[in-house]
């Protein structure tokens, strides 16, 4: 089994920070150098190359990280099949999960619940981000499993279905518009709140109104706004448009607080899609984790 200090060296040389490697493991910086230290007086050579504020892994640090990434996927399958073997054997499993913000807010809190109830061992870690960054994290070795709005294809990244979910239109309750039905043609002369750059909601609506020949610097943008609760709290009180995930604004459309508004020739479909770097689809415990979200949205109503 992999020792506390080769575990604390994989974090370390995953994220190539003290810092935020410290911050992950909920340890000291200082108890994070001593473990890298005390491997480096093993191995008799250095495993990271300071570079002013930066490090980065000599060839002996990167031999030691393959191998162990390795070593690692066989502990976790290993555990995996004795738990199976002997129900009593409950190994301590360390998640660290990257979504954007309409997967963390609304769709993946209870697959984690029921996940957590399943195989209560587990210590998760889950960072919301939009897209663009997850997407980012991802590459850099932040997390090791993304779930993002599939807008943003990568050509060394691994795409699998979560769910397929709908942009709409809302406003106010009390805005006349909500009498309407709009077309794709009218947004160019009502006021409309947008998400920020870098949001998979607002790359949806970019597409679709790619497709109706519209420009987003053709629509008439009051403001622009991080993150879906933000606009969400926005729209409520002002008389403009705004386009949210459907999973965002069911409370809030239920309640009347919020009104949905047709636009009849405007398809906002867009899909929410795991994402993982090649060659890591097998590793556990996130393909685990895949099948068990997969299962979870795919029951029956």
């Amino acid at each position: 089994m992999l020792s506390h200090p080769h575990e604390v060296f994989l974090e370390v040389a995953r994220q190539l920070s003290f810092t935020k490697a410290a911050q992950t493991l909920f340890l000291s910086q200082s108890a994070v150098s001593k473990q890298v230290k005390s491997l480096e007086e093993h191995y008799k050579t250095g495993l990271f190359e300071r570079l002013g504020n930066s490090i980065q892994l000599t060839p002996a640090g990167e031999l030691l990280y393959q191998k162990l990434l390795i070593a690692r996927q066989l502990q976790h399958e290993l555990h995996q099949e004795f738990t199976a073997l002997s129900p009593g054997f409950s190994p301590q499993v360390r998640m660290v999960i990257g979504a954007s913000t309409t997967i963390s807010l609304y769709v993946i809190p209870p697959v984690l619940s029921a996940y957590l109830n399943q195989y209560p061992h587990t210590q998760l870690t889950l960072k919301n981000r939009n897209s663009e960054n997850i997407l980012k994290a991802l590459l850099d070795h932040e997390i090791d499993l993304g779930i993002i709005e599939g807008m943003h294809k990568v050509s060394n990244v691994t795409y699998t279905p979560l769910l397929t979910d709908e942009v709409v239109a809302v406003c106010s309750g009390r805005n006349p518009l909500h009498r309407q039905e709009l077309t794709a043609q009218d947004l160019r002369r009502i006021p409309v709140a947008l998400r920020e750059a870098g949001s998979g909601t607002l790359a949806v609506l970019e597409e679709a109104l790619a497709g109706k020949g519209i420009r987003l610097t053709d629509l008439p943008v009051k403001v622009r706004l991080g993150g879906t609760e933000a606009l969400k709290n926005f729209v409520r009180v002002d008389t403009c448009l705004a386009f949210l995930p459907r999973q965002s604004v069911m409370k809030e459309l239920a309640a009347g607080e919020l009104v949905e508004v047709p636009v009849r020739d405007l398809n906002l479909v867009r899909h929410f899609d795991f994402v993982q770097r090649k060659g890591t689809e097998n590793n556990m415990p996130y393909k685990s984790f895949v099948q068990f979200a997969r299962r979870h949205y795919s029951k029956p109503e």
